[in-house]
């Protein structure tokens, strides 16, 4: 029988990526005491990448959200590869979003919402968390955003 987030993604129809192998030297999560931390997850769905560009260039502040969507989805993925069943996840703590960015383009906070909407979707209070949504001028692959997350477990 599916737990509660499991069935809420189903109910949702969302359906995870596989959980991206790392692509240098480091682990995609670590796992300290009750405290996940994530690596920095991209824009890439089962080995392909997607939304490669810069917001306020290649994409609108609607398609960021769709990137940091994505980015959250492989961030879940990551965490249910570590610990196996998500239920045993107690809070998204913090969220960092990396925006890929024009020099003008300031609205960050508005694309990482893509990612932080989906959270409260997948965790309901469970997901409220802190943030952090940075522009950088560029992102490896130069894909448009990337999320790193920290998550408290039981």
């Amino acid at each position: 029988m599916p737990g509660k987030i499991e069935a809420r993604l189903a109910e949702l129809k969302i359906e995870l990526p596989k959980a991206a192998a790392p692509v240098a030297n480091y682990v995609p999560v670590v796992i300290a005491g009750k405290t996940v931390y994530t690596s920095g997850q991209v824009t890439v769905l089962n080995g392909e990448f997607k939304y490669q560009g810069k917001l306020g260039k290649e994409f609108s502040v609607e398609d960021g959200q769709k990137a940091a969507r994505l980015c959250g989805l492989n961030v879940i993925a990551q965490v249910k590869a570590a610990i196996g069943d998500l239920d045993k996840v107690k809070r998204v703590c913090k969220l960092t979003c990396f925006v890929n960015s024009v020099a003008d383009f300031t609205d960050q906070p508005k694309v990482a919402n893509g990612v932080s909407d989906l959270m409260v979707e997948v965790f309901g209070d469970a997901g409220k968390h802190a943030r952090s949504a940075v522009g950088v001028n560029v992102l490896p692959l130069n894909v448009a955003c990337e999320v790193e997350a920290i998550f408290e477990i039981e």
